[in-house]
């Protein structure tokens, strides 16, 4: 099948994949690992790039090799089997289900400070629903929105090392007359020791967390074999380092015992030096950071449960002919309007345990990319593609596999996160038994039964890479059948 000559740009897909990462978690959770670590985050942020650069490589070898729709779930599958496949879509798409309608709680919490006679539950529905809308025009036009609203976060993080760097200099002062170096000099740079950076890492982890989306869209990709490893690589440079800088230039503006785990870290630095008004345009910066977080996050659901309705994975009205997954999309977002219901109508702890789960889904999203990627290329005997492979195979696999086990396994060790390793597990049971329970009836059925559904997705997807060719029907398919 020829390559497409059009599709998503690198420029397109890596602002794609840093309007996902660069969300709340960054400019609100980041005090946590502060306080965990101190200075010393610098070094979990180092570790957390180095992690996230593993996992980046072994995904965009792949999807060089095979740039599935399906992404990281369809090489679950190649690897471990369709019950793995079918656990690990289902627990990314739930669990990334619930933390999306609880983003938009979040982001109802700060427009109510602007609009306070509108009611929060009115205001979290009609985020989602305008997100669900926007990712129905198709992934052209919204990664051309996407763009704008990464840039602005972008740009606010480049803003902020730029005025700490001036109140470091001297430029201004704010009425404080400690800054830059004398504010390194009268702190301790590992006040948890190794402990501390050990318990910072969930958190840096979680600010990391969203990049698999780039994957995601990599059938949607101009020439993913060039476009793909370009956009990952730009990724990582420009996430790993306005992370390090940010943090850095934060602590030159105030020490880690002054950071408070309620209120951004940037807004208490600036703050700090007069500048108030660095509040309200911190809400600005925090409701575009989720709205573009949600808008990506939505993009990537609608093609997640695309890739399980081709595999026979979810009822068959479920499935999509067309460039776009309108039927993927309706149901995430219809999705998240019954968890933001949930969080209205369940006891406040019942629904955190559900909402915790989806940190777990990401990062044991993560594990599975680098376990289905070791086992890949042990089976093929060799690099999956002549190009961007993963380095230092196999020990960087069996490195990066060990540290996401150890992070995941300490989430009970960070306050709020027991439960999400409890309700992660759960989902992951949850969804095997499920998996194991739409067996039986297919074994008793003898060997033919089991035959038919593997049929009829090679007879759609035979049906789908025609359209493709040269004289098919191209961006204008639908089913009409």
């Amino acid at each position: 099948m020829k390559q497409r000559e059009k599709g998503l740009s690198v420029w397109q897909l890596t602002m794609l994949a840093l309007g996902t990462v660069v969300g709340g978690s960054f400019f609100l959770g980041t005090s946590v690992a502060i306080r965990a670590a101190g200075p010393s985050v610098i070094l979990a942020y180092v570790i957390g790039g180095i992690l996230v650069y593993f996992i980046l490589s072994a995904l965009s070898e792949m999807t060089v090799a095979n740039p599935a729709a399906g992404s990281f779930r369809t090489y679950t599958e190649h690897a471990f089997g369709k019950g793995a496949g079918f656990t690990v879509g289902w627990v990314y798409w739930t669990g990334l289900v619930l933390a999306m309608s609880s983003e938009a709680t979040a982001a109802s919490i700060l427009l109510r400070g602007w609009f306070p006679l509108l009611p929060l539950g009115l205001l979290g529905a009609g985020i989602i629903i305008a997100v669900t809308l926007l990712n129905l025009l198709g992934a052209a036009r919204l990664s051309r929105l996407e763009s704008g609203l990464a840039a602005f976060k972008l740009l606010a993080i480049a803003g902020f090392i730029l005025i700490a760097a001036g109140i470091a200099a001297g430029i201004w002062s704010g009425g404080q007359q400690n800054a830059g170096v004398q504010i390194l000099q009268n702190q301790s740079w590992m006040p948890g020791g190794l402990a501390g950076i050990a318990g910072s890492m969930l958190m840096v982890m979680f600010t990391y967390a969203g990049f698999e989306v780039i994957g995601l869209a990599a059938s949607e990709a101009g020439n993913p074999a060039v476009t793909i490893p370009k956009a990952i690589r730009y990724t990582i440079v420009l996430l790993v380092g306005l992370y390090i800088a940010a943090i850095a230039a934060l602590f030159l503006l105030l020490p880690a015992t002054a950071v408070s785990e309620q209120v951004s870290p940037f807004v208490t630095a600036l703050t700090r030096y007069g500048l108030g008004w660095a509040g309200t345009v911190m809400n600005v910066v925090l409701v575009s950071a989720i709205l573009s977080t949600m808008l990506a996050s939505v993009f990537g659901l609608g093609r997640m449960l695309r890739s399980l309705a081709e595999e026979g994975h979810t009822p068959a009205w479920m499935r999509d002919r067309t460039d776009i997954p309108y039927r993927g999309i309706l149901v995430s977002g219809g999705s998240m309007l019954a968890g933001l219901g949930l969080g209205m109508l369940l006891p406040q702890g019942v629904y955190l345990f559900l909402v915790s789960s989806g940190g777990f889904s990401l990062l044991f999203s993560y594990l599975i990319i680098l376990a289905s990627h070791y086992r890949l290329r042990k089976r093929h005997g060799g690099p999956l593609t002549e190009r961007h492979g993963l380095r230092g195979y196999p020990y960087t696999s069996w490195i990066a596999i060990a540290s996401l086990v150890v992070i995941l396994a300490s989430m009970p060790l960070i306050p709020g996160q027991g439960g999400g390793l409890a309700a992660g597990i759960a989902l992951v049971v949850f969804f095997a038994a499920v998996y194991a329970a739409g067996r039986l009836p297919r074994r008793a059925g003898g060997r033919s039964g089991m035959q038919t559904p593997q049929l009829r997705v090679s007879a759609a997807r035979a049906q789908m890479e025609a359209a493709e060719e040269p004289g098919g029907s191209g961006g204008d398919r639908e089913d009409r059948g």
